[in-house]
This record gives C-alpha cells, sequence and structure tokens, in this order.
C-alpha cells in the first residue's frame, strides 16, 4: 500500500513540474513576440509566429488573419506608427492572470502596459493581451492575438 501512495505522490509532483514547465515554455515564446517588438527585431518576433494568424488591434485596419497574418500586421503597424507620430514604444507584460495548455494548444490572458512617444510626448497605455499558440516541433508559435487597451 505504501508503495502505490508514493508511487501516486511522485506521479503527481512531477506532472505539477511538467506543466510548470510547459506553462514557462509557453511564456517564453510571448516574451520572444514581445521582446522583438521593444527592440525593432521584426525577424526575431515574426519567427515565433505560426504561419497562419489571427489578429485583432486597434491599428488600422484592425484586423488580420491567415497565412502571413504576423508580417502585414507589422507593416501597418508601420505606417500607422509613422502616421500617427509613434516612437519608442515598449511594452511590458505583467503577470499572467491565466495560461491553460490543452494538448500542443496554449491560451494565454495577461495584462500589459505600453509607453511610447506621440509627436514626441510620454503616452502610457494599460491594456489587456490575450495569445493563442500552438506547439509544432517542440516550439510553441503564436496563431492569434488581441490588444485592448483598457
Amino acid at each position: 500500500m505504501h508503495k502505490v501512495l508514493i508511487a501516486l505522490i511522485v506521479g503527481f509532483l512531477t506532472a505539477g513540474q511538467a506543466a510548470a514547465s510547459e506553462k514557462a515554455a509557453v511564456m517564453a515564446a510571448v516574451h520572444q513576440i514581445v521582446d522583438g517588438f521593444n527592440k525593432g527585431d521584426t525577424k526575431s518576433l515574426l519567427s515565433t509566429c505560426a504561419n497562419e494568424t489571427s489578429i485583432i488591434d486597434e491599428v488600422p485596419p484592425h484586423e488580420w488573419h491567415g497565412a502571413g497574418g504576423c508580417s502585414a500586421w507589422m507593416k501597418d503597424y508601420d505606417v500607422f506608427a509613422q502616421k500617427k507620430q509613434i516612437a519608442d514604444a515598449v511594452t511590458t507584460l505583467g503577470v499572467p492572470r491565466r495560461i491553460e495548455i490543452t494538448e500542443d494548444n496554449a491560451y494565454v490572458v495577461v495584462p500589459a502596459k505600453c509607453d511610447y512617444k506621440q509627436a514626441g510626448k510620454p503616452v502610457h497605455e494599460n491594456v489587456i493581451v490575450t495569445v493563442s499558440l500552438h506547439k509544432s516541433d517542440a516550439s510553441w508559435r503564436l496563431t492569434g492575438w488581441t490588444w485592448a487597451r483598457l
């Protein structure tokens, strides 16, 4: 009886560690996307995107989907930022409010702040970011995100 109980406890602890490790891997992918954006490293940002993506953002035209969705969003963001005189944008993620992982799919809800200059004046936004990812070839790839100013 003791051996069975010990085996169950060890199995439970191992499963908990694996889940924590997978959540860390999901958040590492989310951070890579944000870090790429913050550094102006489009290549790094796009390397974390799946080919097929769905994006909803306050940047016109507000919605992108399908093949190349991330790169299309990036191009539209650059045009928007130039038109609105936005510079030095930095997004800082808060503590995730929710990380759900089901097999090879993940769902993340995380508050964030975005600081930038618009026409030389500092602007601060509090936002909520919702991200979906899919695990492919042992890597988590962005399949969708929404950005909503609070």
